[in-house]
């Protein structure tokens, strides 16, 4: 039985005498009632045992998502649109209920796999027609406060005394009786007594209500004063909340006063990275631009908006976001325009960027040349970071790794802290830390394991002392790397899940991806075998879905290690062929060595093996390895061709091929590699 108690001024006595009958004494047969009333409504029975009482609160966001899928028929809507349904409704059920209906008849949608997209770019939602004249009636009732309620709306939701007082047009005693009808209709709260107190539209769609009884004239003009009286009187409003004073001036229609504080408001919000709400603000800023005519001064503002944006894509979605080198190409189109200009700097490196994590390495290589050419002709020491950095990661991948290692190194003798303040330096992780992040990459695969120790813990020392999230999260992954190369599982294991924590929470969708990944390679070879290779898996799909090709061939070599320590080497040789097809397409080489000798390893572990085939993949290693002059990796091929030659007798050639390699290395004696391979020549001796 299901029964809603309505709260009228006189309930109908035959219904409540009936349940009250009910409840007071509990029937033979059992039987569920479910009652529902305002929270006004007083039951006129007593509490018993059998009867509980429960306060339903609104709903949460994740309950207002949950309950948009039931309407949609489980169809997932575009997530600004959940965002604006949360927003509207505060979680009141009927609300929900009434603007998802709404948007799935608005036309701006159509259904795509099972999902919702977005046809057109999406206005605000307005407030369905029947909960719109309800709340205009009871605005009309309190005609003499609807101009209060009316300024409110268009402060915003939230408004305080002090911020009306100085833009309504009414004597201090009119506007406080105003707001006191306001707050006994139960239209607004209020906290505190003016003139401190703030007040808050019960619901956004009052607020909204309010607002859009407006006269468009009158709108802007209220916009406008409001603008103004936060210009002249709360003048720290335009450092702590541009975006306040960029609404206002966009409502009023200034477009002019408007953008620079988008622009303000975008940095703001990619300086506690909150990059979704950055590539908004900023957005939002070249779509008003273009409303304007096409000065110099327009051109500038719109360089580095476009600047701006592709670095908060880039943080958000990942450097190989599809949106980023469409802004970037603006942005270097516009700076073609513009002329000599200092902003193309910041453009190439956010191109580099891309290139490189697409795997476009020629592409990066010549965009990364020109900026260092840029950097020798300025005499500019942060451009010259920026530009050995990118052409030092270049050569890394295309495996010149002595070439890297001199352009990092450069790079990080260039760079001093106070550089992180230059606004080229503020596109992506700080060079500083990307420099001796990449330089202990090089140095390790070189064969110098204790400086590349040493380089890794300075960049996360200094990531922790930049404070700043995005580079902390990057090195947090190379240091799982890095400890990955050591075969320092439980290391491995502990950076990648503080990578995948940060990154989770500041929204860094790419170090997510590759935290993941690593993470799995560290259970899998810990004995969560099917936990460790999902999450191996999820970790490649999602670089893969965000449109990365860099490092899906290291990737491959540890889901194929991972079946090898699992016992399925055919999908180890599998996942290396997909390594070996990347290699070829892309240039990608810094790690073939390593995919060649585990060819070799995996080959060896198959019911029939082939020693022929095995020992022809672990000498290409060598032959890879050499011309690389990467000394571990090197390493480890001969160890795996030693071992080979071991079993099949060929004991001195094999300590011929290790015993002066091993005797190469001056450091990192405390490496897994390094002690085998001690072991291994004393066994051959």
């Amino acid at each position: 039985m299901l029964t809603e108690m309505k709260h009228r001024k006189s309930q109908d006595p035959s219904t409540l005498e009936l349940l009250t009958l009910l409840i007071e004494q509990a029937p033979t047969a059992p039987i569920l009632t479910v009652l529902t009333c305002r929270p006004e409504f007083h039951p006129p029975w007593s509490l018993r045992a059998h009867v509980t009482l429960l306060t339903l609160s609104r709903l949460a966001p994740p309950q207002v998502a949950q309950m948009m899928l039931r309407v949609t028929g489980d169809r997932a809507l575009p997530v600004e649109i959940v965002q604006q349904v949360v927003t509207k409704t505060d979680g009141v059920p009927l609300f929900v209920e009434e603007l998802t209906k709404m948007v799935l008849e608005s036309g701006f949608l159509h259904e795509a796999n099972g999902s919702y997209e977005c046809t057109t770019p999406l206005p605000p939602l307005a407030i369905p027609a029947t909960l719109h004249d309800s709340l205009m009636a009871r605005l009309d009732r309190l005609s003499t406060v609807k101009t209060v309620a009316q300024l409110g709306a268009a402060i915003g939701r939230t408004f305080a005394y002090e911020l009306l007082q100085a833009v309504a047009p009414l004597d201090e005693a009119t506007l406080q009786h105003g707001l006191q009808q306001l707050v006994a209709a139960e239209l607004v709260y209020q906290r505190g007594l003016p003139p401190q107190a703030t007040y808050m539209f019960k619901h956004a769609l009052i607020q909204d209500a309010a607002y859009q009884s407006l006269l468009r004239s009158t709108r802007q003009q209220y916009h406008q004063r409001i603008a103004q009286v936060l210009e002249e009187w709360f003048p720290d409003t335009g450092e702590t909340q541009p975006e306040l004073l960029a609404h206002h001036y966009t409502e009023a229609g200034l477009t002019e006063q408007a953008i620079p504080y988008w622009q303000r408001a975008g940095q703001h919000a990619s300086d506690r990275s909150a990059h979704l709400e950055a590539v908004s603000h900023f957005t939002t800023g070249i779509a008003l631009l273009k409303t304007l005519p096409e000065t110099p001064e327009c051109l500038q503002h719109a360089l580095a908006l476009y600047i701006a944006l592709g670095a908060a894509l880039q943080r958000a979605k990942g450097h190989a976001a599809p949106e980023a080198e469409h802004t970037y190409t603006q942005a270097r189109a516009l700076c073609q325009q513009v002329g000599e200009t200092p902003e193309l700097v910041p453009v190439l490196f956010g191109l580099t960027r891309f290139y490189f994590v697409r795997a476009q390495l020629h592409t990066a290589g010549e965009l990364a040349e020109t900026l260092l050419r840029l950097a020798l002709r300025a005499h500019d020491l942060a451009l010259a970071v920026i530009a050995h950095y990118t052409v030092g990661v270049t050569w890394f991948y295309l495996g010149a790794l002595p070439a890297a290692r001199q352009h990092l190194e450069e790079g990080i003798a260039r760079y001093t802290p106070d550089q992180h303040r230059v606004p080229g330096f503020r596109i992506g992780q700080d060079p500083g830390v990307a420099c001796r992040v990449y330089a202990a990459l090089t140095l390790w695969v070189l064969g110098y394991p204790e400086q590349a120790l040493a380089h890794l813990h300075e960049a996360l020392t200094l990531a922790h002392e930049l404070s700043h999230p995005f580079s902390l999260a990057f090195a947090r992954c190379w240091a799982a790397i890095v400890s990955q190369f050591r075969r320092g599982v439980p290391a491995v294991q502990e950076q990648a899940e503080a990578a995948v924590a940060l990154s989770t929470e500041q929204g860094f969708t790419e170090w997510v991806a590759m935290g993941t990944s690593l993470r799995g390679w560290a259970l899998a070879m810990q004995g969560q075998g099917e936990e460790g290779m999902a999450q191996l898996r999820q970790g490649i799909a999602a670089r893969r879905a965000a449109g990365a090709a860099i490092l899906i061939p290291y990737l491959c070599t540890l889901l194929a290690e991972a079946c090898d320590h699992l016992g399925y080497p055919e999908d180890g040789l599998q996942a290396l062929a997909e390594a070996d097809t990347l290699i070829e397409q892309h240039g990608e080489c810094w790690w073939e060595a390593e995919v060649c000798r585990l060819r070799g390893v995996l080959l060896l572990r198959q019911a029939v093996p082939p020693p022929e085939e095995a020992e022809a993949c672990f000498q290409r290693a060598l032959e890879v390895a050499r011309r690389q002059e990467a000394k571990s990796l090197e390493l480890c091929a001969a160890m795996s061709l030693a071992r080979l030659w071991q079993h099949q007798g060929k004991r001195a050639a094999a300590r011929e091929l290790l015993a002066p390699l091993y005797g190469w290395f001056t450091e990192g004696f405390d490496t897994a590699d390094l002690q085998e391979a001690r072991e291994l020549v004393e066994a051959l001796a």
